[in-house]
């Protein structure tokens, strides 16, 4: 597969600024393409919140439902029903849960599953909320057992019992609640028990954004960063984002940074193309440890079928990584596929890879190769 090359000047400013993006992709090569928010992001991602659903891209669907149930809610002046956003991280759940507050003209209250450890931090939260507020909840399927049995009463009857004391000396005291809106969000959908899931009056899950509404995403972004990008920039992007908008604003802050040090600061698709390559971004949005797993199970094993171990430590990760971060992807991409026997390159990986698929055997799996 053709490299771009990359001419580097050798002296001056833009010389140490390109030994500080060297250093800089090498370290975050393995979180460039990460879903999972960056600490450094925390407060950069809350200025590229869309405030409204129509400011917001893609999600047609879902915002259809929510627009009505706003809508509706608005009209009768009531808080709109539960919410639970489901989905891989990175798709807007957060967004989305700031947007119904905003929607709504309501306080926003946030917090996480696992910062909720005892039933009396959640009864805590819970008084504090006024008529019509949001309260958001993020990984609420981490949410423990007693902590959620608490929270099943206040969805449905705006009320939670405080029990005071122990043993037979116990008794409880009810205590209602201001109506209020919960947004739950999950990316472990399976998690998340009946009863809880069954409080929600609307269940969706969020899917992976197209290229055109990528494009809608990085152009929006390049305006909020005042990056001069035109079409062709941000088409290359987009294509490279693996379908989520916060991976899509994490490769326009590396391209920016590469075309102000590299380039004259404007971003076209061959700035774009050059920029990812320098950080190790292939045509398919492929990183270096993903090629790695690919390389490894074409080179070493023949296009496999390999076991999860094995192919673990022929690229020096361990084995909860390569299945639960680097596989998602080249699954989904077609590159890689799961067999009882073990992991099996497709054609598209080695086509990928421009390698030659070796012929399959009479004795071979049927299909492994196909």
């Amino acid at each position: 597969m053709a490299r771009s090359e990359i001419l580097v000047p050798p002296s001056g400013d833009e010389a140490s600024g390109a030994a500080d993006l060297a250093a800089d992709a090498s370290a975050d090569a393995e979180e460039l393409l990460s879903a999972d928010r960056l600490p450094s992001e925390h407060q950069g991602e809350a200025g590229l919140r869309p405030s409204s659903l129509e400011e917001f891209v893609g999600q047609s669907e879902l915002k259809g439902h929510l627009e009505v149930m706003l809508r509706a809610a608005r009209k009768r002046r009531e808080p709109v029903d539960h919410l639970l956003f489901a989905g891989p991280p990175g798709l807007g759940k957060t967004t989305l849960g700031h947007i119904v507050a905003n929607e709504l003209k309501a306080h926003l209250h946030s917090t996480s599953g696992p910062a909720l450890e005892r039933s009396g931090d959640l009864a805590a939260m819970l008084s504090k909320l006024e008529s019509g507020d949001v309260l958001f909840i993020d990984e609420i399927h981490r949410l423990p057992r007693p902590v959620e049995e608490v929270l099943y009463s206040a969805m449905e009857d705006f009320r939670i019992d405080i029990v005071l004391g122990k043993g037979p000396a116990a008794r409880s005291i009810p205590l209602d609640l201001a109506p209020f809106t919960l947004v739950g969000a999950t990316t472990r959908t399976g998690l998340i028990t009946g009863p809880l899931r069954d409080r929600f009056g609307l269940v969706s899950r969020l899917d992976f954004y197209t290229v055109d509404d990528l494009v809608l995403i990085v152009d929006r972004t390049a305006q909020i960063f005042d990056v001069e990008i035109d079409s062709g920039g941000a088409v290359e992007i987009a294509k490279r984002a693996r379908g989520t908008p916060r991976i899509a604003n994490r490769l326009l802050r590396q391209v920016r940074d590469f075309a102000d040090v590299h380039r004259d600061g404007r971003v076209d698709s061959g700035v774009a193309a050059d920029g990812l390559a320098f950080f190790g971004v292939d045509d398919l949005g492929l990183d270096r440890a993903s090629r790695a797993v690919l390389e490894a199970l074409c080179a070493k094993f023949a296009g496999g079928p390999a076991g999860l171990s094995t192919l673990a430590i022929a690229v020096s990760e361990p084995t909860e990584t390569v299945e639960d971060v680097y596989e998602p992807y080249l699954i989904q991409r077609g590159l890689l596929m799961r067999t009882p026997r073990g992991r099996v390159a497709t054609s598209a990986a080695w086509q990928h890879l421009g390698l030659d698929a070796p012929s399959p055997t009479p004795d071979s799996e049927p299909g492994l190769f196909d």
